[in-house]
This record gives C-alpha cells, sequence and structure tokens, in this order.
C-alpha cells in the first residue's frame, strides 16, 4: 500500500509521508471492515477476487522483470557455507518457509465442512477436483516467478522479493500505470487472504460464545469479535514486527496440522485393520510428517540462533 502510494503520488508524497504504522492502521480497518461478511460460504467472491488478483499479480511481477533488460552487477554464485551443517540447517529452514507460505493446506477441511455432503455426492470428489485446480494455478504462477525472478535480479533480490526488487531496480524504467496495477492487485489479494484465514477464527470466538450464553450469536457481537480479532492482529504485526525472521520455525511447526494430523483423524476414524496396507500408509505418512516437521523446526532455530534476531519491539519498518 506504501509502494502504490508512493508510485501514484510521486514527489508530492515525500513531503508528507505516512508513517507504517499509519499504514497498518489503514489496512487494519479495511480488512475489518470486509470482515463482516458471516461466514466461508458469504466469501466465496471475495475468495474468487482473491484468486485472480493473485494470478494477476505474480504474471506481471516475472513479465516486468523478465522483459527489462538485467543488471550488470546481477550474480548468479551460490552462498558458500562452512560445512555440510550449516548447508543441510539452511536447506530445512528454506523447507519451513516453503511449507509457511503454503498455509493455505490448513484450511482445506475448514472449506470443505461448508460444503453439501450425502452418500451420493460426497463432498471430498468436488474438494479433490478444486485442489487439483488450484494447485496448478500456484505452480503456473510460483515457477514463473520463481524462475524469471532469479534470472533478473540473481542474489541481488532484496528483502520482499520480487515485488520490492521491481520498485528498487524498475522504478524509472517501468510505466507508473503498470508498477501501480501491480502493488494494487496485491494489496486485493491481500485483504482477501485475510478474511480466508481469518474466517476459523471467527467462527471459534462465535462457537465459544453460543457455547456459554446459549443463545445465537447476533450481529452485533459478531462484528464486536471481528473488530477485537482485527485490531489485536493490529497490534501484534506493531508490537512484534520481526515475526518474519520466525517463518522457517512457524512454518516446521505448522506443518503437522497438514501432514500428520489428518493421518492419525483417518486412523481413529476409519480404524483399518492392523498391519493392513492402509493402516501402514497412513502411519508411515503421520509419522514421515512428524519427522519433516521437527527437521524444519530445527533448521528454523539454527537459523535465528546463527544470524541472530534483532527484537524490535514497536517499531515497524
Amino acid at each position: 500500500m506504501k509502494l502504490f502510494y508512493q508510485i501514484v503520488c510521486g514527489p508530492l508524497c515525500l513531503l508528507s509521508p505516512m508513517s507504517t504504522v499509519e499504514w497498518y492502521l489503514v489496512f487494519t480497518s479495511l480488512s475489518v471492515i470486509l470482515s463482516q461478511l458471516p461466514n466461508l460460504n458469504s466469501i466465496a467472491g471475495v475468495s474468487l477476487i482473491g484468486g485472480a488478483t493473485a494470478i494477476m499479480y505474480c504474471t506481471m511481477s516475472w513479465v516486468l522483470s523478465f522483459s527489462q533488460q538485467r543488471t550488470a552487477t546481477v550474480s548468479y554464485e551460490p552462498e558458500k557455507y562452512t560445512s555440510f551443517g550449516s548447508s543441510l540447517f539452511c536447506t530445512l529452514n528454506a523447507l519451513g518457509i516453503i511449507a509457511f507460505a503454503f498455509r493455505g493446506h490448513n484450511l482445506a477441511l475448514e472449506i470443505q465442512a461448508t460444503m453439501p455432503s450425502t452418500f451420493k455426492h460426497p463432498a471430498h470428489v468436488p474438494m479433490w477436483r478444486g485442489a487439483k485446480a488450484a494447485y496448478l494455478l500456484i505452480a503456473m504462477c510460483i515457477f514463473p516467478v520463481a524462475i524469471g525472478g532469479y534470472w533478473a535480479y540473481g542474489n541481488m533480490i532484496p528483502p520482499g522479493g520480487i515485488l520490492t526488487a521491481l520498485y528498487v531496480f524498475h522504478s524509472h524504467d517501468i510505466s507508473r500505470g503498470l508498477l501501480a496495477a501491480t502493488f494494487l492487485l496485491v494489496v486485493f489479494n491481500c485483504l482477501s487472504s485475510f478474511q480466508i484465514y481469518s474466517m476459523p477464527v471467527f467462527d471459534s470466538f462465535e462457537a465459544y460464545y453460543t457455547g456459554r450464553t446459549n443463545r445465537p450469536c447476533s450481529v452485533w457481537v459478531r462484528s464486536g469479535f471481528r473488530v477485537f480479532y482485527g485490531f489485536i492482529s493490529l497490534f501484534i504485526g506493531i508490537a512484534l514486527p520481526f515475526l518474519s525472521s520466525l517463518a522457517g520455525l512457524l512454518g516446521g511447526l505448522t506443518l503437522p496440522v497438514t501432514f500428520a494430523y489428518p493421518c492419525f483423524m483417518w486412523i481413529c476414524i476409519k480404524k483399518p485393520e492392523r498391519f493392513s496396507f492402509s493402516w501402514y500408509l497412513n502411519w508411515g505418512l503421520a509419522l514421515l510428517g512428524t519427522a519433516f516437521s521437527v527437521a524444519s523446526s530445527v533448521g528454523g532455530v539454527w537459523s535465528i540462533v546463527n544470524t541472530g534476531m534483532k527484537l524490535k519491539f514497536f517499531k515497524p519498518n
């Protein structure tokens, strides 16, 4: 949002720029307004907008980077590690970051639970089709970004990724309209994503309230929960701006939700015969997912210890 504002406003914005905290507040206010939709079914349109904008800004980011001349000082030399252990732990931390980026897995069961399901037409059939189509689109977006971004910037890519690199290296080469449209699409995508990831939390608040009071959740109470959650998120984002440094660790810790818990649930619910193929398969996948989680978490902890983490409370960049 800050970069979009700077591109659209131009030099005039440099006279009285808004602080990062103020931009956090603007984003939170927009998110809280949009979060008043009651449930996952009601945000299907919001989800569609989020998916469409993600495809559009991913495509624009790598196409714009690929269309410009490469920087003369671009380098593709891999980073040198002092030992095999350092290389291994960095790899595990990277896998944890990738797992964190795919945290949408954890909403699959929440989404499937909103779909009508009968013995003749079980919900898992269309859900599986949707998942395959979704991850095909994700691959079509992410791989060109990774390949095109590395070709264009190599090891020079700054913190913030390819979008920041576009602004840093090509703000004078690419038209302001294209750059502004790219960043605006990212804003729309983030606003949509906030609703999708927050909806299970809203449902938990409302279920707890209904269980304790034994009455339905009114519109005012529902709105209050969502405003409360939105501004708690704002407070955490401002108070703990270094959380992005924990991405590898958080990705490792949340991996069991995707790779282990579903297998354990299958065993508990279906109760397959002991030592059958299904029994071995689910136990094997569950233990493999747990081991992967532990390894990625260890890599995340090693990365924090090795590189250090600046604990700048209440000082967002």
